[in-house]
């Protein structure tokens, strides 16, 4: 199975930007974490900070993985552009977001994902991404 985790801006802050938040870990050694749990995966990753560019990597995955897991940060609540990206791939898409959004400023409580998403996990923290994994996995 093949699956790629693609986060979008900021995410490459995790461990500095707002530990309170998101906590005090790099996503890369969550990443490595992730890897070693799931080692009959193979689990490719992608960070952007550019909207075009998360955009662009659903298009060259969306039809070559079997599952994406999408943490498009604050573009969660802007980009009807990445919402018809996701529609327009045949594969599935789980959005997933480290903090519950709903517990947040109310700007966040708006996805323009969550329509074309197969699911959303929120709220779990970096284990949100081992509950999307978990979810392809467990399809019957």
């Amino acid at each position: 199975m093949k699956i790629i985790i693609i986060n979008g801006p900021n995410l490459n802050l995790l461990g500095k930007r707002e530990p309170e938040i998101y906590g005090s870990q790099t996503f890369e050694d969550y990443l490595g974490k992730l890897k070693e749990k799931f080692n009959d995966l193979s689990i490719d990753y992608f960070q952007s900070n550019i909207e075009g560019e998360l955009i662009d990597k659903l298009h060259e995955t969306g039809f070559s993985y079997d599952g994406i897991i999408l943490n498009a940060g604050a573009y969660t609540h802007t980009s009807v552009g990445i919402g018809d990206a996701i529609k327009g791939i045949t594969t599935p898409v789980v959005e997933v977001h480290i903090s519950n959004t709903f517990g947040r400023e109310s700007f966040r409580h708006q996805s323009y994902l969550s329509a074309h998403a197969k699911g959303v996990i929120l709220g779990f923290g970096l284990q949100s991404y081992d509950l999307a994994i978990q979810s392809f996995i467990n399809v019957s």
